[in-house]
């Protein structure tokens, strides 16, 4: 490595659905974090290494922080704050069209908790004026020290590469905390089930997709046939969800099924037989057992 050579820790902050999953694929240039257009799709901490010649960023990707309710809730709220005091830059993302939103205000006030340095990144600025983005930021740098602020469309991939140089001047000189080929230091097994549940955002409405919960029960590779066989359970709260997440004759799971798997074997570079069941845990959402069995404790 160079001399000069920069690393560190990055953690993407915000309000729920302000697009950090959508930054975090633009940043690394491949899809680590499942996107929908449902608020709290994140529910874990998902970390993701960019590294080039010059530098390596760790980015986490955290759940939105929000006013929680319920234990699930409050379990992706500690998952966010976690990451402020042990990271090197916090990301402040906020969408353009909405600056007022009261949970930007939630965030702010963890920033202001610790000393880590930050950056206020507005996001969707497709979606508004130009001339209106200069009293949004005029606004947000009056009421916290950030170390500059940046204007992007993570979605259209504008201000991506100004974004990624104010990281780099940001970040401590130092050396690689992973291995070049390194993405992520998640599991094939998350990834899987969180396609999974991926699916079950896109093709189901109302409380369904947050009613879910996707485990990997069985993941087996067969190298001699290039195939990967996976069963899965997909976890709801009451008999009428199960229903619903079936369909009629199965229609349903067959296409949750159908969308998981060509996506897997993307991923996985492998066939994959996908074996999908249905479960009801009872009010798993309120139980700290069942959370804990799920990854969200």
């Amino acid at each position: 490595m160079p001399s000069d050579f920069k690393s560190g820790f990055v953690s993407i902050m915000g309000a729920p659905n302000v697009g950090k999953s959508t930054l975090l694929n633009r940043l690394i240039g491949e899809k680590i974090a499942i996107i929908s257009p449902k608020p709290q799709t994140t529910r874990n901490r998902i970390l993701a290494v960019k590294t080039t010649s010059h530098y390596q960023m760790v980015f986490l990707d955290t759940p939105g922080i929000h006013q929680a309710k319920g234990i699930l809730n409050l379990a992706m709220v500690r998952t966010a704050l976690a990451t402020l005091s042990t990271v090197d830059l916090i990301l402040f993302l906020l969408e353009a069209q909405s600056p007022h939103d009261k949970s930007n205000q939630s965030v702010l006030e963890a920033l202001q908790s610790v000393e880590t340095q930050s950056l206020l990144v507005v996001n969707k600025t497709d979606l508004v004026p130009e001339q209106s983005l200069s009293g949004i930021v005029e606004k947000f740098t009056g009421l916290h020290q950030f170390k500059g602020s940046v204007c992007i469309s993570a979605l259209h991939n504008l201000g991506i590469d100004k974004l990624l140089d104010k990281i780099v001047s940001l970040l401590p000189a130092g050396p690689a905390y992973y291995p070049q080929d390194t993405l992520t230091d998640l599991p094939e097994r998350f990834f899987c089930a969180e396609i999974i549940r991926e699916k079950i955002l896109h093709l189901t409405s109302e409380e369904i997709p947050y009613a879910v919960a996707v485990t990997v029960g069985s993941f087996k590779e067969d190298e001699q046939k290039n195939l990967i066989r996976i069963q899965a359970d997909i976890h709801v709260e009451r008999p009428s969800q199960k229903g619903i997440i079936i369909g009629k004759g199965g229609a349903m799971l067959r296409e949750i099924g159908k969308q998981a798997r060509l996506d897997m074997e993307k991923l996985l570079g492998a066939r994959v037989y996908l074996e999908l069941w249905v479960r009801i845990q009872k009010k798993w959402r309120k139980d700290p057992r069942a959370l804990k069995e799920f990854g969200y404790q």
